[in-house]
């Protein structure tokens, strides 16, 4: 199966990957670091959406994140790694509370949230 990147909601994940990259190249501060944690949450938001539309069109249907990123996994868009876990329940921490302390923690997993991100993207894209 192959998501042509005309699609716009793959292009919208596209573009919203990119302009996380550009906040975590940015230097630390608190602005920085919230601008990125939402640009994240848009990007996780964009991924789990792109899989669903993606396996609907593959005759299998996923209602949630979670059930998703399961089916990513075995449509062999992912590979089986704990960190798409990690990264759903950061999503869920920084969109239902805010803690700084979780805050500076998440933060310093988005480097490799976006590198599986980045990945995903490219495989939808094939």
């Amino acid at each position: 199966m192959n998501m042509s990147t005309d699609t716009p909601i793959l292009k919208d994940f596209e573009r919203t990957i990119l302009r996380l990259e550009e906040a975590l190249n940015l230097e630390k501060t608190n602005i920085v670091r919230d601008s990125a944690i939402k640009r994240f949450e848009l990007c996780f938001d964009l991924a789990w959406k792109n899989i669903q539309i993606y396996a609907r069109k593959e005759g299998i249907e996923s209602h949630s994140p979670r059930s998703c990123l399961k089916t990513a996994f075995q449509l062999n868009l992912i590979e089986y790694d704990e960190s798409w876990l990690e990264m759903l329940e950061d999503r869920n921490l920084t969109v239902h509370m805010y803690r700084e302390k979780y805050a500076d923690e998440v933060f310093a997993r988005l480097p490799k949230y976006l590198l599986l991100l980045k990945g995903l993207a490219q495989n939808l894209s094939h």
